[in-house]
């Protein structure tokens, strides 16, 4: 069985400590160690020496963890051919060694679970989507253990999982691994780690999903140097949430509580008001703009035969008039709630993931519109507010990604089994 990955300790660049922290012993060679093979996760392949340029570390240091991670089977050589003969040693170049182990993710959304596999570079491996039947949190939890020991048999390819990453919506305590209230599952102090471990035998890590992108958009995302600043990520699907992060560093707040963005006053649309809230008010973000919501009024208007929001992304897919027209409607409404988390966070930067935006990025046209007419400090909407870099794999993504982030950010930790899946 593989040893229990530890919990990172984030600090300014979303990972663990820096190079320049006050640690003693085992804390600064996790710390430096963390800090090479980021480096080279974002700059790999690449030579030792210019490791060392980056980070501002000796060139001893570098070496002597670029050997332990090696020896970990995190970094491998990547020799190149050279043009014609050099005079003095070649500088023969590392990288992420992405032959040796993976990451694997669940991702438990309102209607389905998606099953993801991971190489150390985020890139998706192999990817599963199944309907729940029975949404009690016992039989998704019990289905969903034997279907992922299933596909690590199957997708592995010889590699070794470093831990499963569990993702939802709701209210997450990751210190616990518990799901504290899921209110669309109607779940409530659900142990999904402690579930998941006994049955896969694996590290398991549960976080929301909002907060697990945030963390993967500053790891592997398409505007991470940003990302690392400052950060609002916003999720828009059944459930809306948010994550923020300042000095790189995720927000939990008490009991892990951050992130509740689903009351912001938001409604009514001009052609779909939404339902009223749990809260007994109407107008409320989650309330007007879930996917279930966009689905029911599509059914009303007679559009639809049933409220099934997989045929409203169809038709969307497809150009249809009505389907176009409601998602550019749902996205300035989600522009009214990124007005406001800009005013109050002034963010570097603002992620959105919407299924909408990522089946027809012009949809984010309309947000932007949306955006500069009612924020206050927004100079550039097009430049602050932007989509999620993982398109329509931003569940898998991010489940997969809470175990790839403790990968980074603690790599000496990391001492799975010889024995592979």
């Amino acid at each position: 069985m593989h040893a229990p990955l530890h919990a990172p300790v984030e600090h300014s660049d979303g990972g663990d400590h820096g190079p320049g922290d006050h640690l003693a012993g085992d804390g600064r060679r996790t710390a430096t160690a963390a800090t090479v093979l980021r480096t080279i996760l974002d700059h790999g392949p690449v030579a030792r020496s210019t490791v060392a340029r980056l980070t501002g570390l000796s060139a001893a240091a570098v070496s002597r963890q670029s050997a332990e991670l090696a020896e970990l089977g995190l970094l491998r050589e990547r020799p190149v051919r050279r043009p014609r003969p050099a005079v003095g040693r070649p500088h023969v170049p590392v990288d992420i060694d992405t032959r040796s182990h993976l990451v694997g993710g669940i991702h438990i959304a309102v209607r389905h679970t998606t099953l993801v596999l991971m190489d150390l570079r985020g890139r998706v491996l192999a990817e599963q989507r199944t309907p729940h039947g029975d949404v009690t949190a016992g039989a998704v939890l019990g289905a969903v253990g034997d279907r992922m020991a299933a596909f690590l048999h199957e997708h592995t390819g010889g590699r070794r999982p470093l831990g499963i990453g569990v993702a939802t919506g709701g209210w997450i305590d990751p210190a616990r691994g518990v799901v504290v209230r899921h209110t669309q599952l109607n779940w409530r102090d659900v142990p999904a780690q402690a579930v998941l471990e006994d049955r896969l035998g694996l590290p398991v890590r549960v976080e929301s999903h909002s907060r697990a992108l945030a963390r993967a958009e500053q790891l592997i995302g398409s505007h991470r140097t940003r990302a690392r600043t400052s950060l609002v990520h916003l999720f828009v699907g059944n459930v809306v949430d948010a994550a923020i992060a300042t000095g790189g560093t995720v927000h939990h707040g008490p009991r892990s509580a951050a992130g509740d963005v689903s009351h912001l006053p938001v409604g009514p649309a001009p052609t779909f008001p939404g339902r009223l809230c749990a809260c007994g008010r109407t107008g409320c973000f989650q309330a007007t703009v879930a996917e279930q919501v966009l689905a029911e009024h599509a059914a009303a208007s007679g559009v639809l035969a049933e409220a099934r929001f997989p045929h409203v992304l169809a038709a969307l897919e497809a150009d249809e008039p009505w389907a176009v027209a409601l998602f550019r409607e749902r996205a300035r409404l989600v522009g009214r709630a990124v007005a406001l988390l800009l005013d109050v966070i002034n963010p570097e930067i603002l992620v959105v993931a919407e299924a909408g935006i990522a089946r027809r990025p012009d949809l984010l046209d309309d947000l932007h519109a949306e955006v500069a007419e009612r924020a206050h400090v927004a100079a550039d909407p097009r430049r602050t507010v932007v989509a999620s870099s993982f398109g329509t794999r931003a569940l898998g993504v991010a489940a997969g990604s809470i175990v790839l982030h403790e990968a980074y950010a603690r790599p000496l930790d990391l001492r799975p089994s010889p024995v592979r899946i």
